[in-house]
């Protein structure tokens, strides 16, 4: 019985080791590609936080980066899918991840309960902290580049 589950518990993580990358990737195309795509339809409901956050910047007015940073999103969702254009992937992300963290600094008052307790993230606060699962799925598919 011991040998039986251990068998199936290999052959699972042989799945998993076959499957994963290219589920994270397609993963990643749906992902940003849909929440990319929602802020230049104007019906996305990062829409507030994203306007918000980009207010300093020195050009642009908010909707106009809502929309660059919509079809970044999308651009990025779409060379995750293939092998080659990974590195484009990534670089996108890590640059997309730098502004989608900014609320943690710049709207306490959005992102954490009672504007201030770093410990108790609102929801905002919550989809934020999230990415970090995503820079690390990120760094899995990208440590797969040199690999056959």
């Amino acid at each position: 019985m011991k040998n039986k589950f251990i068998e199936l518990d290999q052959s699972i993580a042989r799945v998993m080791h076959t499957c994963g990358v290219p589920a994270i990737r397609v993963s990643f195309a749906i992902i940003f590609f849909l929440f990319g795509i929602l802020k230049p339809l104007g019906v996305s409901p990062a829409e507030d936080i994203v306007k918000a956050t980009v207010v300093w910047l020195p050009f642009g007015e908010p909707d106009w980066w809502l929309n660059i940073i919509g079809w970044w999103e999308v651009v990025i969702g779409i060379t995750f899918l293939l092998k080659k254009t990974t590195r484009i992937a990534i670089g996108l992300l890590f640059i997309q991840m730098f502004g989608t963290f900014m609320p943690l600094v710049l709207l306490p008052e959005v992102v954490y309960q009672n504007g201030y307790s770093i410990f108790i993230p609102t929801m905002e606060g919550q989809y934020i902290i999230k990415n970090l699962m995503v820079i690390s799925a990120a760094s899995v598919v990208g440590g797969t580049i040199y690999k056959k």
